[in-house]
């Protein structure tokens, strides 16, 4: 039975699911995690060359199990020094799935003789909301930066405290609050959010 009143995230990460829980939290759903769900370990192959196939993959993949909404995002660095990589492949660049630590070691390995001028890069976030009846809405986000010789700050996760904005400071060194302002993930639920507050007018009109 289609359920149109719960909205699973596709992720394990507690750190994604909190930004996107706060960006959600004002519509008349129950949002729950992929956990909270009961597919902790449920695992989707992201087999995708875009972040926007993943992201589709994995919201098929959860949504065969739950039958509800589900909203999965896709995302990573490309830097352009290194012609567009780690890309899909920023969760395990290192060969190791989710280990922020080995994979900020490796790109800056990867980057030890680029300059900072050739240091640009961008963050990327593509999510896809797919409804029970196959509906799909889909977003993009994308963050300008550069990739710094060391890492800094204490917020964040994957490679926030490499990745350094044009005022100087890295994703790693904003409160919650800025980051989401303007980081590619909150780009990406902004753009979300305005296309289901479009779904539910449809719905009370109808």
């Amino acid at each position: 039975m289609e359920d149109t009143k719960t909205l699973v995230i596709a992720t394990g990460n507690p750190n994604k699911l909190k930004e996107i829980q706060s960006l959600l939290k004002d519509f008349p759903i129950t949002i729950k995690s992929k956990d909270e769900a009961g597919l902790k370990s449920v695992e989707i192959e992201e087999t995708g060359t875009t972040f926007e196939e993943n992201a589709l993959l994995k919201a098929k993949g959860i949504q065969q199990y739950t039958g509800t909404m589900v909203l999965a995002d896709d995302s990573g660095i490309a830097v352009d020094a290194l012609e567009g990589a780690p890309g899909v492949y920023s969760a395990r660049y290192a060969g190791e799935e989710g280990n922020d630590q080995k994979n900020n070691e490796k790109l800056l390995e990867a980057l030890k003789e680029v300059p900072m001028e050739e240091r640009g890069a961008v963050f990327v976030c593509a999510i896809v909301l797919l409804f029970p009846d196959g509906r799909v809405l889909k977003a993009r986000g994308v963050t300008r930066g550069r990739v710094g010789f060391e890492k800094k700050g204490q917020g964040g996760f994957g490679y926030d405290p490499l990745f350094k904005l044009p005022d100087g400071k890295t994703m790693a060194e904003l409160t919650a609050k800025e980051k989401n302002a303007i980081s590619h993930r909150g780009k990406a639920l902004r753009k979300i959010k305005e296309l289901l507050e479009e779904e539910f007018a449809k719905e009370i009109k109808e």
